[in-house]
């Protein structure tokens, strides 16, 4: 049986997709012509870049305003990590990938899915401050442990 683990998802990914844009590319340059799709390629960057930066800003700007009154930024925290992702997929070239990039930008389908990743378990808010990934909850006892160590492979 065929174990799906994350690398092989994320090799499938990066073997699919550029295939997916070379094709998307050839198909719609046959249709309106190599020029708009390059100028469709270069609008689809400029435009953005001009879209995660005003609401990168729109996002620190809240999670300041939550540590400032100590609560736990966590969703404004994954909500960056979306536009960084975002960012990065909108400055590829590529008709797939911009697809993608832009449903990351829209704030209702980005908080639908940070959403769905706190039901799931796969992030959730822990009580220092920090999202974390993976499964349970990292808690802190508050204990401290002392103690001596040496390192089994030094010859001293």
């Amino acid at each position: 049986m065929l174990k799906v683990t994350p690398f092989s998802i994320l090799l499938t990914v990066f073997l699919v997709v550029p295939f997916v844009e070379i094709y998307l590319l050839i198909k719609i340059g046959s249709f309106i012509g190599a020029g708009w799709t390059i100028f469709l390629v270069v609008f689809t960057a400029v435009l953005g870049a001009f879209l995660v930066r005003s609401q990168g800003f729109s996002t620190l700007r809240r999670i300041q305003t939550q540590l400032d009154a100590g609560e736990l930024p966590a969703a404004e925290l994954l909500e960056g990590l979306f536009l960084l992702v975002a960012g990065a997929l909108l400055l590829t070239p590529g008709f797939f990938t911009d697809a993608v990039g832009f449903a990351c930008l829209t704030p209702p389908l980005r908080r639908w899915m940070i959403g769905y990743a706190f039901e799931r378990g796969l992030v959730h808010a822990t009580g220092r401050g920090a999202a974390q990934a993976g499964p349970g909850p990292a808690e802190d006892q508050g204990e401290t442990l002392e103690g001596e160590y040496r390192r089994l492979d030094d010859d001293t």
